[in-house]
């Protein structure tokens, strides 16, 4: 396209086009590249064999340093909640309405030039009941600045997952980041089958609905892994291959815990674009020690807090005597984010600044010799430009039959899959 005379450079003139109109309105005078999720997936696909961070932003130092991170590394990043840690019964002040704000913020704050998706994720519906309260939901997350949405609908049977999803999709905009999810999160127990795959996403084919990206349950869980067994990648590569016409990439749930060579070979050997991060970007902004994937080691059963890193030494005991009087133990250290961030925020600049460091260093790490993301800022950019718009379209296109995808006919279907389930999972995020 041929540059207008009132823009300096491509970075301008992707601040202007690229932005989506919820961004514009909330951020008028903002220098801040947000972003629809749709232009990271399908950088990561222009680039071929990468993924980015995806990091959860439970407290704003994880925030502060997964963007100075992709700063580093010229990556195209998404900065996330989950519905379970910044919903309505949230445990963590950084929230589904205040996010993107933050992040905003922030990136002007620390002269952030790459783009940022602001994705809300699992945005859970459990039963047929959370889905009338879901769509004026929905709304209000869009109106808060969120680019990118995850509906979440896996904890019910196969047809009331796609029966939510096509409920749903009209409250989402067109040009917004879109996930959806088939096998509820929960280790070994229960994984996807390339056939429940493919149903979700036929059905939503045949209604229009283009999802960027499938989460599966491939092998892992939410927190702390307890072993270094994690993502199945063979049976990945099976459903996103299963998966292939319909040009959808996957987006890989639980990353904390799973070492650096099978995180790589996902990258290289998958559709995976969007690789989420939480629990380990939480511990290491605590200072706790983890091993070189970001699982926290204990010390019988005793989180190992390092010298100089982290929260002050009497903050770390402070929320030691909390977390013992209100019994959380392991995974469920996350509460603690609500109650405590901010007394994380009263810290001295050196304590703050070393806690978003250590984010950035891990981040860093992680976006340039595990995910192979380094340099995709620009590939969004130039999509931007090529585009002449803050949405860049959809990857497929529909080629299934409504008539085959009635309400009916979704229901016989799905009473003919054959899946096991496994017991109820608990991993909302």
């Amino acid at each position: 396209m041929t540059k207008p005379l009132k823009y300096a450079s491509d970075f301008e003139v992707a601040l202007d086009l690229g932005r989506p109109p919820n961004v514009k309105k909330l951020f008028p005078n903002s220098k801040a590249l947000l972003v629809s999720g749709k232009y990271i997936d399908q950088a990561m696909l222009l680039k071929k064999n990468c993924m980015t961070i995806a990091a959860n932003g439970r407290n704003s130092f994880v925030i502060r340093g997964a963007l100075a991170a992709a700063q580093r590394a010229n990556a195209a990043i998404i900065i996330e909640i989950a519905r379970s840690e910044g919903g309505t019964g949230a445990y963590c002040a950084v929230n589904l309405w205040n996010i993107a704000r933050m992040t905003d913020a922030f990136m002007n704050e620390l002269g952030i030039t790459i783009p940022v998706a602001i994705h809300a994720d699992h945005f859970g519906i459990k039963k047929p009941d959370d889905i009338e309260p879901a769509k004026k939901e929905i709304v209000s997350l869009f109106n808060a600045g969120i680019t990118s949405i995850a509906i979440d609908a896996s904890h019910m049977p196969d047809d009331q997952n796609l029966l939510a999803n096509i409920e749903l999709y009209p409250y989402v905009p067109d040009w917004a980041g879109l996930e959806t999810e088939v096998g509820e999160i929960k280790g070994k127990s229960g994984l996807s089958t390339p056939e429940e795959a493919l149903f979700l996403i036929q059905g939503l084919n045949a209604h229009h609905i283009f999802p960027n990206w499938i989460a599966l349950n491939n092998g892992t869980t939410h927190g702390i892994e307890a072993s270094d067994t994690g993502i199945h990648v063979e049976l990945t590569a099976q459903i996103h291959e299963a998966l292939s016409k319909y040009n959808i990439s996957g987006a890989q749930h639980g990353t904390s815990g799973n070492n650096s060579e099978r995180l790589r070979k996902i990258a290289a050997t998958t559709r995976t674009t969007k690789a989420n991060v939480a629990t380990a970007l939480q511990m290491i902004s605590w200072g706790l020690e983890v091993n070189d994937y970001g699982n926290a080691l204990l010390d019988n059963d005793n989180f190992i807090k390092q010298k100089d890193k982290g929260v002050s030494k009497e903050l770390w005991s402070q929320m030691l005597a909390y977390a013992e009087s209100n019994n959380l133990k392991g995974g469920n250290f996350k509460k603690l984010n609500l109650p405590f961030e901010n007394k994380l925020l009263a810290q001295t600049k050196e304590i703050r600044e070393r806690m978003a460091k250590e984010v950035e260093n891990f981040v860093y790490h992680l976006l340039t010799n595990v995910f192979n993301a380094t340099d995709t800022a620009q590939i969004v950019i130039n999509e931007i430009l090529k585009n002449n718009s803050h949405d860049p379209g959809f990857t497929a296109e529909k080629s299934e039959s409504e008539n085959e995808w009635t309400t009916e006919k979704i229901i016989e279907k799905a009473s003919k899959i054959t899946t096991a389930k496994g017991p109820a999972g608990d991993f909302d995020d």
